[in-house]
């Protein structure tokens, strides 16, 4: 009997991971043909040694793939009204060339996902967030007029460029103006007859810029950077460094800190911006924004739990652990989300979710780790802290060092 597949199965059969316009480099360089999946694209978790790329973020530069970013225009009269209804935050104060954090919630307040706004000129804007939201967005354009949402997430190559001398090689390269950009200002360049965005933004919590041009010069632009770069330590680095670099800086990350609530099944498994310390992201001056009543009620009750940044005695990490009131780990009250031992901070660090009441007592955690093919368990006292682990001043600085 000759069997034969069905157009369906025919169809799913040939599907495959899209390819970033940057990849024909980074898989010349993934000498550990390391990689994952980031929204249907083969996405680098790391090419060489995740620990060595985190080094280069901290001590010289690197870039990071975010091509895989959903990004999307949203142009017309009616653009900065549907954002502002939708977001929790007032973008009307938003200038132009400049760019915000956000995050969108449903009518519970649950968060759905956060991300970035920049505002192109009076009507036009783009947003940038990790999971698809176009239907998110079409929602919330419905009663409004003049309106766009076009998805560039294909067509625009998008490149993180993070680290101390990330000003100097792009200094280097010519870009007239680059020191006057503010963290969070964003300017447009002229590269070969190319329009190259760049903002002083990024998810390492260092001096970092993100670069955004049509695919069709991606890999020029690669090139050019990397020619630049060769004597200020360019290397690239994936999603594992990445990681390593947001905790220290105490940035979220989806399906870590929390669940987008549109893809979350069992009740309040998911969060509340409140929940998550984004409290400050929620601009009840406002008079309507979806989510704003369930989120005057959570701000007037206060979250059941909150993250919070721990500082972990001695040096294993907390990864998976959980949290309790006294030593004798008889009282559970919250759950580690992240956890590392930070090299640039030389301390034991984590994010949890914790019960608020409890915020106030003794934290404690109970850590499972392995030596030599033989487990061990450990009960270490915790420090609650509110600044970020990682915060240098060049961070900050206009303009940056020039090496």
């Amino acid at each position: 009997m000759i069997v034969t597949m069905s157009s369906i199965e025919k169809k799913y059969s040939d599907e495959c991971l899209k390819l970033s316009p940057f990849h024909e480099r980074q898989a010349a360089l993934n000498i550990r043909d390391s990689w994952s999946v980031w929204n249907g694209y083969k996405f680098a978790e790391y090419y060489y040694d995740a620990e060595y790329e985190y080094f280069c973020v901290r001590n010289t530069c690197g870039t990071y793939d975010i091509s895989p970013m959903q990004k999307y225009l949203v142009r017309g009269g009616d653009a900065e009204s549907m954002l502002n209804r939708m977001v929790t935050r007032d973008i009307s104060k938003l200038k132009n060339n400049r760019v915000t954090y956000v995050c969108w919630c449903t009518n519970e307040g649950r968060m759905i996902d956060d991300g970035t706004i920049f505002k192109l000129s009076a009507n036009e804007f783009m947003l940038t967030c990790g999971s698809p939201s176009l239907a998110w967005l079409r929602k919330a354009s419905f009663g409004y007029n003049d309106i766009v949402i076009e998805d560039v997430t294909d067509t625009l190559a998008g490149l993180s460029f993070q680290g101390p001398t990330t000003f100097s090689v792009l200094n280097a390269m010519g870009l007239k103006g680059i020191e006057k950009l503010k963290p969070f200002d964003f300017s447009l360049f002229d590269f070969a007859g190319a329009e190259l965005m760049i903002s002083r933004t990024g998810f390492t919590g260092d001096l970092g810029y993100e670069l955004w041009i049509d695919k069709k010069h991606a890999l020029s632009l690669w090139d050019k950077l990397y020619a630049t770069g060769e004597n200020y330590g360019i290397q690239p680095f994936g999603e594992s460094a990445t990681n390593m670099a947001r905790l220290e800086a105490g940035f979220i990350m989806p399906y870590m800190e929390f669940n987008e609530a549109l893809k979350t099944v069992h009740y309040q498994h998911d969060q509340t911006p409140f929940e998550l310390n984004l409290g400050w992201l929620v601009d009840f001056d406002k008079p309507l924004f979806n989510g704003r009543d369930a989120l005057l009620l959570d701000k007037k009750n206060g979250p059941k739990y909150t993250l919070t940044k721990l500082d972990i005695a001695g040096n294993k990490p907390a990864e998976d652990s959980y949290i309790y009131s006294d030593k004798a780990c008889t009282q559970e009250i919250g759950y580690v989300t992240s956890a590392m031992w930070s090299p640039a901070v030389k301390a034991n660090i984590a994010m949890a979710m914790i019960k608020t009441e409890y915020l106030e007592g003794e934290l404690w955690a109970e850590i499972y780790y392995e030596k030599e093919l033989r487990q061990y368990d450990k009960v270490a006292r915790c420090k609650a802290t509110n600044k970020p682990f990682w915060a240098p001043d060049r961070a900050r600085m206009t303009p940056p060092e020039n090496f």
